[in-house]
């Protein structure tokens, strides 16, 4: 199962407050899924599952050519799918409450076994399963047309179509079967190997030894001096275990171009394109666009924000640094809550609705501990089920904003259910949709409440940043990635190799007015999309050029708006971004359609430049 995650804009929120400033943080009730670890419930669905995935090998298992023909083929096929999509539901709801309790404290040696020991036995299990995805693909074109082109099947005919996609890259069914038992000992080995080592490290900030998440959030602090102190004590952490993390980044890599080479993949991120649903051009195009428009945007802003700060250039460390002379206050849980509700109720009352479910049903983890997984997800879990969020709230502004993402990725979850477990999932081309929305959401209310210029100028400031973290820094990101990847096909990367492609990809997207200082090279290091989905990075991009493209369309003429935009959330993975997006006027294969999300993030750079001129 794979955990949705939020772009690493969000990992670093802001500068620690007092839990008493912050009221009562939720924690989230996982009894919804199974009472304990050591339930009876638990280890009962366990043994079924494993039963059923022999039981359903058993009888369908070379048996699917001959079912696609002759009378009521549509109705014994659409039997068997039905079938198999119970058991990807209860596999599913097993491994989602191993990772979600797994998440909750990754240095906890219980937890980690169960998280192990779970994921061992259903990777096993599920072995059995590996034929059926095989054996479709075998099908003639022709037969299975015609089987899907009639009821029952035909309500799983969007997921079927999409198999076939996977055709062209699927092998012989013993490699199939070992690449898929060897994946608990090697992929899934060095994540877990990753998740644990980053939990565990200790950051020592003025004598206090710290986890990652508040020594990352102290580079929000308004004191430049506790800033530098905890870049410094990052980079020393960092530096201190390259070993590890370049083994980790070296391994990984390899593995992914032995799967590639073995399956066929010509470029190192097309099984990313692939599993996106999303042609490479379209991706090259959208990254192109970015990459022209560094200096009208990252290169523009920074150069503006250092002019804020006095400075002729900003240390790395004060890249998201508040602004100087400006108010920082803490925003408790609850005043968070009713931002982002508010907001959410101004576009829809549904949206709203669905959304308070969140915090009235225990669906939200909220506070920071130690070992708990740093940054926030959300996680839709399975259909049977619902979506649970975790978060690491600290009560700043980006803090609210990092909930209005997570809640629209939950909002999404529960209206793309429906669609079934094979079907709910939504391609990373579209993932982002519902997250950005959300936050642009209580963005655009949060701003129109605030009257006072300096306030004013803040928020608009955080909103840039953060969307320059999700479009520019993405994308540098990815160019990275591929530089990783392709060079690892000469052989290993030493660290001092990682680090310096880091430093290229980071100097390019920055721009001339951020000074990339001593110990940034090791900044890679504990970015988790490189390691856990490899080349996810672009959605980000994608999410938010398409987002505001939408919210355009939004603002230009909301009549009907609501209902064509929860038909694309309700859609789940069942239509392609591009049929989805035709109702709005928007075609993202279009090599202008990029321009039009970028372009709203060069107004509000110069709407700032425009009330710096009137100062």
């Amino acid at each position: 199962m794979t955990f949705q995650t939020i772009s690493p804009a969000h990992l670093p929120s802001a500068a620690g407050a007092a839990q008493a400033d912050l009221g009562s943080l939720p924690e989230w009730n996982l009894s919804h899924l199974y009472p304990g670890m050591d339930s009876e419930a638990f280890k009962r669905d366990l043994a079924k599952a494993e039963a059923e995935c022999k039981a359903f090998a058993e009888a369908y298992r070379g048996k699917l050519d001959a079912m696609v023909r002759g009378d009521k083929a549509s109705e014994r096929l659409n039997e068997v799918v039905k079938r198999y999509e119970a058991l990807e539901d209860l596999l599913g709801r097993l491994m989602s409450y191993a990772g979600l309790i797994y998440s909750g404290d990754t240095t906890d040696p219980v937890r980690a076994k169960f998280y192990g020991d779970t994921q061992e036995r259903l990777t096993t299990a599920s072995t059995e399963l590996l034929f059926f995805a095989l054996e479709l693909n075998r099908i003639e074109d022709a037969v299975l047309d015609k089987a899907m082109g009639e009821q029952p099947l035909a309500h799983y005919k969007p997921w079927i179509e999409d198999l076939r996609k996977d055709k062209p890259f699927q092998l012989e069914d013993k490699i199939e079967q070992l690449f898929h038992e060897k994946s608990v000992t090697g992929r899934s080995a060095w994540n877990r190997l990753f998740d644990e080592t980053i939990a565990s490290l200790r950051f020592t900030v003025r004598g206090e030894e710290l986890p990652i998440e508040p020594t990352l959030n102290k580079l929000q602090d308004p004191d430049e001096s506790v800033r530098k102190d905890a870049s410094d004590a990052l980079a020393k952490t960092f530096k201190a275990n390259l070993r590890t993390f370049t083994l980790i980044t070296n391994t990984l890599a390899k593995d992914k171009e032995i799967s590639d080479r073995w399956r066929g993949f010509e470029d190192v991120a097309d099984s990313r394109h692939l599993a996106n649903r999303v042609e490479r051009e379209v991706v090259e195009a959208m990254v192109s666009a970015v990459r022209e428009a560094y200096p009208r945007l990252s290169h523009r802003y920074y150069a503006l924000k250092a002019k804020w700060f006095g400075k002729d250039k900003l240390d790395h460390w004060d890249r998201n640094a508040p602004l100087p002379k400006v108010e920082q206050r803490t925003i408790s849980w609850n005043e968070a809550r009713d931002t982002v509700l508010a907001a959410y109720s101004d576009f829809s009352p549904r949206m709203a609705d669905i959304a308070r479910r969140f915090f009235d049903e225990q669906w939200i983890d909220a506070p920071t501990r130690p070992g708990k997984a740093p940054g926030a997800f959300a996680h839709p879990t399975v259909p049977s089920a619902h979506p649970y969020v975790l978060l690491n709230y600290q009560g700043k502004p980006r803090d609210v904003m990092t909930l209005a993402h997570e809640l629209g990725h939950g909002v999404h979850q529960v209206m793309a259910g429906p669609n079934g477990a094979l079907m709910a999932p939504t391609p990373l081309t579209l993932a982002e949709t519902a997250s950005v929305f959300g936050e642009m959401l209580t963005f655009r209310r949060l701003l129109d409440q605030t009257k006072d210029p300096v306030q004013r100028k803040a928020m608009l400031a955080a909103k840039v940043e953060d969307m320059l973290n999700t479009v520019v820094r993405q994308i540098a990101f990815y160019s990275f990635e591929r530089k990783v990847h392709l060079e690892r096909r000469n052989g290993e990367l030493t660290a001092d190799q990682l680090c310096d492609l880091w430093m290229s990809v980071q100097d390019e997207s920055l721009g001339p007015a951020i000074r990339l200082g001593p110990g940034y090279e090791s900044f890679w290091t504990y970015i988790p999309h490189f390691i856990h989905s490899p080349f996810y990075v672009y959605a980000y991009a994608f999410g938010d050029c398409l987002v505001n493209s939408l919210y355009g369309v939004y603002e230009r003429s909301n009549e009907g708006f609501v209902d064509r935009y929860f038909a694309l959330l309700s859609a789940g993975g069942t239509k392609h971004y591009s049929e989805l997006l035709a109702p709005f006027g928007l075609d993202a294969g279009d090599p202008a359609f990029w321009q039009i999300g970028l372009s709203m993030i060069e107004r509000l750079i110069g709407e700032l430049e425009a009330m710096e001129q009137a100062a």
